[in-house]
């Protein structure tokens, strides 16, 4: 009988199976609150519609939030060759966060053409999840620049150290965006729109393509000397 491995092997792919089904089943859970449409006294089909809107807006907020943030996690898990037990804890708490999504996204939906402090309460909630979930990005990208050896071995310490400076933009921004909400929450729905955008873009795919030219370019000065 062969010897037993000493330690168990923590590959990524169950932890990419059960992110993947919890970040799916958020994404899905999201149109449950537009909801059905009911007609009100001489309201007809075409403004019971229409007056849904702060639903279908809450709705397109919240899942390009939650298809940025699988993207970000897919983009780091190519990285990472194993996981540890912290590193699991971390991964829970980003998935709690996410499994949290279509609640603040509901409250927003109900409140945010209410206006007054009701419409500044409900946007300053979403923000304060979202930028938790930011912190816990975060949290996952220290762990690694402290635990390379979880990373594949293309990936360097420089790569690791600058993906966590980009990932301190989320929680960063999100948490300017609660006092934000209170002055007007149609601002802190731009600033959603613009890091959506400047998420859109991969800032840890750029950053390492910077890298690699960077470290190309040091290649080729250095044969050419």
């Amino acid at each position: 009988m062969p010897p037993r491995p000493q330690s168990p092997s923590l590959t990524t792919q169950r932890l990419e199976a059960l992110s993947d089904g919890v970040i799916a089943i958020a994404a899905t859970l999201l149109v449950l609150e537009i909801g059905r449409l009911e007609l009100h006294g001489n309201e007809d089909l075409f403004d019971a519609i229409v007056n849904r809107w702060p639903s279908y807006l809450a709705y397109v907020v919240s899942f390009t939030v939650i298809g940025l943030i699988w993207l970000a996690h897919h983009s780091m898990f190519e990285r990472i060759s194993s996981v540890d037990r912290p590193l699991l804890f971390l991964n829970l708490a980003l998935l709690l966060g996410i499994g949290f999504i279509p609640w603040p996204t509901s409250v927003l939906a109900d409140f945010i053409r209410d206006g007054g402090i009701n419409a500044s309460v409900a946007t300053a909630l979403y923000s304060l999840v979202m930028t938790l979930i930011g912190v816990v990005f975060v949290g996952m990208w220290a762990h690694l620049v402290n635990h390379p050896e979880h990373t594949i071995e293309s990936v360097t310490e420089v790569q690791l150290r600058r993906s966590l400076r980009l990932s301190y933009v989320s929680p960063i921004v999100y948490g300017a965006t609660i006092g934000l909400a209170f002055v007007s929450p149609y601002i802190c729905l731009a600033a959603y729109a613009m890091l959506a955008a400047y998420f859109a873009r991969g800032p840890s795919a750029r950053a390492l393509l910077a890298t690699q030219e960077a470290t190309a370019e040091a290649d080729d000065a250095t044969e050419a000397s």
